[in-house]
């Protein structure tokens, strides 16, 4: 296996610039973070930006963690890897993670100095220092599972490249240890806002109970609803559940797992 690195102080764009250099020395797996990615899929590990203290992200960061460290082994067997790019804040923290995952020493190293101009990187320290913002070098539908309840948002970029154009769709996080602090929401909010979202959703006469259920990284959604007999029952259940599980998910950014629906008495229209 060959081992590049790519190194940047905190801030200064490096996970926006990390695909562009991987795929411009032909590497198609990153290291990021904690998180294995290969091409545009999170493969294997836990990103450091789910952590809720900087010094756990810096831990989960330089795979310090036994069971990590096994995880993303493996996956490097598993996935054959032939050349994997490794990113860092300094010389000494690439290398750190290529001892932790027992990998070959450093092929070469790029620097964020080397790719990015000073302006670039002006723009990138105050989207992280005054927006809280951070980058994911994959794709939205790739993250959000992962980082349910994250104020996140897709980033695409188009470079001219040649004749040709190179597309890449990246995902901005706001992590929960940013100096922003924590937002949470309570179970009576999140109960407020399910039935709000039921209430909406044409063809529900009346809403009896509607209830949130935290689970790990995101909701369960439980209903009890009367409803007029607008169309066939089972097709207006399946509207009323996805209608109802959308309009969380966009309020809320969680995650919704489940929406399990009663329907408790039906209105007939003459």
């Amino acid at each position: 296996m060959e081992v590049y690195g790519f190194v940047g102080a905190s801030g200064t764009g490096k996970s926006y610039k990390a695909f562009l250099v991987a795929r411009d020395r032909g590497i198609e797996y990153i290291i990021d973070d904690g998180l294995l990615i290969g091409g545009s899929r999170i493969v294997a590990g836990k990103s450091a930006k789910r952590e809720k203290t900087k010094i756990a992200s810096v831990k989960r960061a330089i795979i310090s963690d036994e069971e990590h460290r096994d995880e993303l082994k493996a996956a490097l067997e598993e996935e054959g890897v032939e050349k994997l790019l490794i990113i860092g804040t300094s010389d000494r923290m690439v290398d750190q993670i290529r001892t932790a995952l027992n990998l070959p020493q450093i092929t070469d190293i790029t620097y964020i100095t080397d790719v990015s101009t000073p302006e670039e990187i002006e723009s990138a320290r105050h989207s992280r220092n005054k927006e809280g913002k951070h980058v994911i070098p994959v794709p939205h539908v790739e993250v959000k599972k992962a980082f349910s309840g994250y104020f996140m948002d897709s980033l695409k970029v188009f470079r001219k490249r040649g004749k040709g154009t190179d597309f890449i769709e990246k995902t901005i996080i706001r992590p929960t240890y940013s100096y922003m602090g924590r937002y949470e929401i309570s179970v009576n909010a999140l109960n407020q806002m399910t039935e709000m979202a039921t209430e909406r959703v044409s063809g529900v006469a009346k809403v009896y109970r509607c209830r949130a259920v935290e689970i790990e990284d995101g909701l369960k959604l439980e209903l009890e609803v009367g409803v007029h007999m607008v169309q066939r029952l089972d097709l207006l259940a399946l509207r009323i559940q996805r209608e109802c599980g959308e309009a969380m998910n966009n309020m809320t950014g969680l995650n919704i797992y489940s929406v399990r629906l009663m329907i408790k008495s039906i209105k007939y229209s003459l």
